[in-house]
């Protein structure tokens, strides 16, 4: 299978396992999300696709290959880009010196078509940047990430896994990201992962121009696997109620 999977993973965190041999699949071309509460072990997994923990026992492939034994920064080379939930940029870097990290020829201005607030913060320390604008330019890596013996120029990770990938954004710019992770399944072929605790509801306005595979785990075990229309959404939050003022 082109895209990458998990066969009879098991990971642990000192005694504690927090993955109890799960088999998963994302396919190359999808938009694949690890559903799941806190302590599920959707980010474990995620962390042992990129390579960042280590499996006791099970396997990862790429491609059909096996790449268990691969450290992370190997799957980087070969075209894998990880999104972690925290400590995602450089914050004693600038802006640009972030992006330029990702391209040799420290050509990034056409990253930031998606994320065109990036533009006026570009000299600034990453770690000044709200939590929205560090997602924000953490994303804009992947578009950077070089796919590996690719012939187009700024063709992006083959592979791109992200940790909520939303967190800290207003629903404009995270509906925004989905169309931007979306575009890059359909129109690139790359194999997306982000994990989420709730499934967002822009997946299902998606669902009809991609497909989107929906993992759920529950306690380090899937416990469905589905088409997001399977799934119900993230509940929209409710608008306030206007408060009248007599006159």
């Amino acid at each position: 299978m082109k895209g990458i999977e998990l066969r009879d993973a098991h990971a642990r965190y000192g005694p504690l396992e927090a993955l109890h041999g799960i088999t998963l699949a994302a396919p190359a071309a999808t938009l694949t999300v690890l559903l799941g509460r806190n302590g599920s072990g959707r980010t474990t997994a995620l962390r042992a696709l990129a390579g960042t923990i280590p499996l006791s026992s099970g396997a990862v492939l790429r491609d059909g290959r096996d790449i268990t034994r691969h450290a992370a920064h190997e799957r980087a080379a070969r075209g894998l880009c990880f999104v972690p939930d925290r400590q995602a940029v450089f914050s004693s870097l600038t802006v640009a010196e972030n992006l330029e990290l990702c391209d040799a020829e420290g050509d990034f201005r056409h990253a930031l078509t998606v994320y065109p607030e990036l533009r006026p913060l570009l000299p600034r320390r990453a770690g000044t940047l709200s939590g929205g604008e560090q997602r924000m330019l953490a994303l804009t890596r992947a578009p950077l990430t070089p796919a590996p013996h690719s012939p187009a120029p700024h063709s992006p990770a083959a592979v791109i896994l992200v940790d909520e990938p939303t967190q800290g954004m207003s629903p404009t710019v995270a509906a925004r990201t989905y169309t931007h992770l979306t575009d890059l399944a359909t129109d690139q072929g790359a194999c997306v992962v982000v994990a989420e605790q709730q499934l967002p509801p822009a997946l299902r306005e998606h669902a009809s121009r991609t497909a989107v595979v929906v993992h759920e785990l529950r306690r380090g075990t899937v416990a469905l696997s589905g088409e997001a229309a399977e799934f119900n959404p993230a509940p929209t939050p409710p608008t306030p109620p206007s408060r009248h003022v007599p006159e």
